[in-house]
Parts: C-alpha cells; structure tokens; sequence
C-alpha cells in the first residue's frame, strides 16, 4: 500500500512537466508534420497536396538565402564568441580581485530578455541618432553616420548583439570546466620552465576537450537556432540580408508586424520547419562525426 502511494505521488509530481511537454512539445510536432502534406492558410479547409510543399521549398530562393544567412550568421557567431568566452573564463578563473563581481557582470545579458536586448541595440545602432553614431560623430572618427542597419553592416550589427547575449553563458561554462583541471599540474608545468602560453596550449586545451566539445555543440545549436533578437531588431531586414532560416519559417506561421507582407501559411510554414530540423540536425550530425574522428586520432 505504501509502495502505491509513494508511485502515486511520484507520478502526480511528473504530470504537470508531462502534460506540458505533450501539450506544448509533442501535439505541436504532430499537427504540423500532418500539415506538411496539405495545403492550408490558418483558416477554412485544409486541401491534401502531397509532396508539392516540398517541390516548392526546393525553387524558393527566399529561404535557402535565409540558410545562407544562417550558416553566415552562425560562423561569425561562434568565431567571436567562443575564444572571447575562454579567454574570459582563463581570467576570471585566476585569483583576481572582484572575479565574482565581473563573472555575475559578464554573465548579466544572459539573463536579459530577448526583446529587451534587441531594443536597446537598436538604440545604440540606429542609423539616424544611435549612440554610437552620436560617438563616432562626436569625436571626429567618422565624417558622416554610419547605416548599421543596413544592408552593409546589419549582419555584423546583429552578430555583434548575439555574441554580447552569449558571452556570458558560455564563460561560465568553461570556468566550471577549468576548475576540474589539477592546479598541481600547472605548478609542475610552472617548475619545468613553462610559459603562460605553453600551459594554456598542453594543458588548459586538452584537459578542457570533453567540456570543449559539449559547449562547441551547444553553441553551433543556439546560432542556427537563433533568431527572436534579430526579428525584434530587423526584421530580417534589409532586403532580407539578416533573414535566418527560423526567422522565415516564423513568418510563413506568424506575422511578424503589421507591415509584414507575407502571408500565412501553415501547410508550406510546417514543411519549411521539417527540412529546417533536418538542416540543423544534419549540421549537428556532422560536427558529432568529426569530433569523433579527432577523439580516435
């Protein structure tokens, strides 16, 4: 009897996480892998096209612009943010003065939301009176405003805004991983005539692989991923050179403003999602290979 009633309340403790991962996780996946193979705009009757969702995706210059996007986006991404986020961790892992204080500083746009983010580095890059213009004007390094958000620079401009969103996460990941490393083994190092540089590159790196790998893989997931900042930002403006490949499939199911021109829809929106998933999984799938193959060598 107490057996049962310790299940029960195991049991009654998992369901509220249980149903919200059928209801918001699971029946979601369901509806719009059904939808893929219809024709269906988000109102009135759906209409059974079969495989065309997909022979559209394949001509749609639009979207696999979007995943040129993303694959730029991504690199530029992780090649800013993952040495920035060692290299903060090397030195706030070290005994200075106030490291808890900048770790929680660092760590702080983690925690910010998306939105609020994206607005305040519109302020800063607007075009026309953003701060740094108004800097950059003020002290002579430009001669005229520099468009941020335009089709030059608005790539960079939303990197630059995820890699200040990251910085702080990944950092605290590699400080948890630099503090499993034996300090006897730098001390040792230390003894034998090694510089900063030689421990970093023969110890700190080795011994940091399998932490290294896992925050690789996490970081390649969250850029293709990414895209709520950029909506709030551009919009996947202009003239589509931000727009990232989750970014469009959002806007074949939601409006993104009021001036958006696109239409909804869902049937084309899910089929887009579908080979979105596959996309990034394939992406994950090839890293997990490689990473393998470097573990053997």
């Amino acid at each position: 009897m107490r057996r049962r009633s310790s299940l029960f309340n195991s049991y009654l403790f998992i369901f509220p996480s249980l149903f919200l991962t059928l209801a918001l996780g699971i029946y979601p996946l369901i509806w719009a892998f059904r939808y893929m193979f219809y024709d269906y705009q988000g109102y009135g009757k759906e209409r059974f096209i079969g495989i065309d969702n997909f022979t559209r995706l394949l001509r749609d210059t639009e979207y696999w612009h979007s995943v040129y996007n993303t694959l730029i986006y991504a690199s530029g991404k992780l090649i800013i943010v993952l040495p920035l986020s060692l290299i903060l961790a090397v030195i706030l892992n070290r005994g200075i003065r106030g490291k808890v204080f900048l770790r929680a500083v660092y760590f702080m746009p983690t925690i910010i939301s998306t939105s609020v983010m994206a607005i305040v580095f519109f302020t800063i890059f607007n075009s026309y009176n953003g701060l740094l213009n108004q800097f950059l004007l003020k002290y002579g390094i430009t001669s005229k405003a520099i468009d941020w958000l335009g089709p030059d620079y608005a790539m960079l401009t939303v990197i630059i805004m995820a890699v200040w969103g990251a910085i702080g996460n990944y950092m605290l990941l590699f400080i948890a991983g630099l503090q499993g490393i034996p300090d006897d083994l730098y001390e040792s190092a230390s003894i034998d005539g090694a510089n900063v540089v030689q421990k970093f590159w023969y110890i700190t790196i080795p011994l940091l692989g399998p932490v290294l790998q896992m925050i690789v893989m996490l970081a390649i997931i969250n850029a293709l991923k990414g895209y709520e900042s950029i909506m709030v930002m551009t919009e996947g403006g202009p003239f589509g050179k931000t727009d990232v490949m989750y970014l469009y499939v959002y806007k074949l199911f939601f409006p993104v403003s009021a001036a958006s021109p696109t239409v909804q829809q869902i049937g084309y929106g899910s089929a887009a999602g579908f080979v979105t998933a596959l996309i990034v999984g394939a992406i994950t799938i090839l890293y997990f290979a490689m990473s393998k193959r470097l573990n053997q060598d």
